[in-house]
C-alpha cells in the first residue's frame, strides 16, 4: 500500500508542474485531463502526508523518551505517542478506503425511474411521494433535476415517472436507492382504517453520453403519436409524442411531456442510452459474485430494500438493519444518514474483499 502511496505522491508533484506549464495550458484538452487527475488524487496525497507527519511525530517522541527524566515532560511524550498511534491507525484506515477501486460511474449524473408496483392507486401515490423526496434531496445538495417522462394518475400520483438529476457525485450518492421500496399506511380511500402495504420500484441509472453506448439506428423503431392526458391544446392535437423501441433488447421508451416532437425524441434517447448501459453493466456484474454478495445488496430492482411505516413514523433499510424514527424528515429529502450508512457498509465490504 505504501509503495503505491509513494508513487501517487510522486505523480501528484509531476502533475502540479505540468498543469503550470504554459505549453500544456495551451492544449486545453490535455490540461483539463491533467487537472482532473490532479484533483482526483489530491485527497489521497493530503491524507498520506498527514499520515507521514503523524508517524514522524511519534518517532520523534519515542526518540526523546528514553533520555527524559522529567516526569511531567515524560507524561506529555507518552500522551503524544498514544494520540499519535491512534491518529496513525485512523489515517491508515482512511487511506485504505481512498485506495479502493473507484466506480467509474460515481461522478455521472443520473436518471431515476420510479414505477408504482403492487397496490394500484396507493402505489402510484407513493411513487409521487418518492419523487418529491428525491427532488427535495437534490435541492438540498444544489443539484438540478428535470422530469423526462411521466404517466400521472387522476389522484395526483404516478404510474411511472423518469427524471434526470445533474450534480457532482449524483450517482455515487444515489446508486444504492435502486430496488423495491415498501410503504405501510392507511390509504385516504380506506374507510375502515386498515393499514395497506404497497410497493414502488426505483431504478437509478447513470446518465451516459452517445459515445459510451453505440446504438445502431437500424435497431430502432420510432413511432410518433398524439399525446394524451393533461396539457395544452398543442399537446393533445399534434403528433408530438415519441415511442422508441430498441428491437434487439425489446426496450421501449415513450416521452410526451414536450410540445416538440424533437425534444421528446431527445429525452427518449437519453433514457434509452442509460437503460442499455445499465443492461450491459448488469450482465457484466452478474459474473462478479463477490460484489453481488455485498451487505448493501445487489441494486436489483426485484430486491426489497426499504420500508416506510407511517403509523409508527419509521423508516427501515433492510440491507444494513438501520431503523430511523423520523419518517417525515426523510420524506422531506433528509436522506444523508441512510445514504452515508449504505456507502460506509459498502466500503467495509470492499475492504474485507481486498484483504481476504
Amino acid at each position: 500500500m505504501f509503495e503505491k502511496l509513494s508513487f501517487i505522491e510522486e505523480r501528484f508533484t509531476q502533475l502540479a508542474e505540468k498543469i503550470s506549464d504554459p505549453d500544456v495550458i495551451a492544449d486545453q484538452e490535455t490540461w483539463r485531463k491533467l487537472c482532473k487527475e490532479h484533483s482526483d488524487i489530491t485527497p489521497i496525497v493530503e491524507k498520506y502526508r498527514a499520515y507521514k507527519k503523524a508517524k514522524d511525530s511519534v518517532e520523534e517522541a519515542r526518540t526523546l523518551l528514553p533520555d527524559t527524566q522529567d516526569k511531567e515532560f515524560r507524561a506529555l511524550l507518552e500522551e503524544e505517542i498514544a494520540e499519535g498511534q491512534k491518529a496513525i491507525a485512523g489515517l491508515s484506515d482512511e487511506l485504505k478506503i481512498l485506495l479502493l477501486p473507484k466506480d467509474p460511474n460515481d461522478e455521472k449524473n443520473v436518471i431515476v425511474e420510479i414505477r408504482g408496483g403492487a397496490g394500484g392507486d396507493e402505489a402510484a401515490l407513493f411513487a409521487g411521494d418518492l419523487f418529491r423526496m428525491y427532488s427535495m434531496y437534490a435541492e438540498s445538495r444544489r443539484w438540478r433535476y428535470e422530469i423526462l417522462s411521466q404517466n400521472a394518475t387522476d389522484m395526483g400520483g404516478y404510474k411511472e415517472i423518469s427524471f434526470g438529476i445533474t450534480g457532482e457525485g449524483a450517482y455515487s450518492r444515489l446508486k444504492f436507492e435502486s430496488g423495491v421500496h415498501r410503504v405501510q399506511r392507511i390509504p385516504t380511500t380506506e374507510s375502515g382504517g386498515r393499514i395497506h402495504t404497497s410497493t414502488v420500484t426505483v431504478a437509478v441509472l447513470p446518465e451516459v453520453e452517445e459515445v459510451e453506448v453505440d446504438i445502431n439506428p437500424n435497431d430502432l423503431r420510432i413511432d410518433v403519436f398524439r399525446a394524451g392526458g393533461p396539457g395544452g391544446q398543442c399537446v393533445n392535437t399534434t403528433d408530438s409524442a415519441v415511442r422508441i423501441t430498441h428491437l434487439p433488447t425489446g426496450l421501449v421508451v415513450s416521452c410526451q411531456d414536450e410540445k416538440s416532437q424533437h425534444k421528446n425524441k431527445d429525452k427518449a434517447m437519453k433514457i434509452l442510452r442509460s437503460r442499455l448501459y445499465d443492461l450491459m453493466q448488469s450482465e457484466q456484474q452478474a459474473q462478479i459474485a463477490q460484489e453481488r454478495k455485498s451487505q448493501v445488496g445487489t441494486g436489483d430492482r426485484s430486491e426489497r430494500i426499504r420500508t416506510y411505516n407511517y403509523p409508527q413514523g419509521r423508516v427501515t433499510d433492510h440491507r444494513v438493519g438501520l431503523t430511523l424514527h423520523r419518517l417525515d424528515s426523510i420524506l422531506d429529502g433528509d436522506l444523508d444518514e441512510i445514504i452515508d450508512t449504505l456507502i460506509t457498509t459498502h466500503q467495509s465490504e470492499l475492504l474485507k474483499g481486498s484483504e481476504a
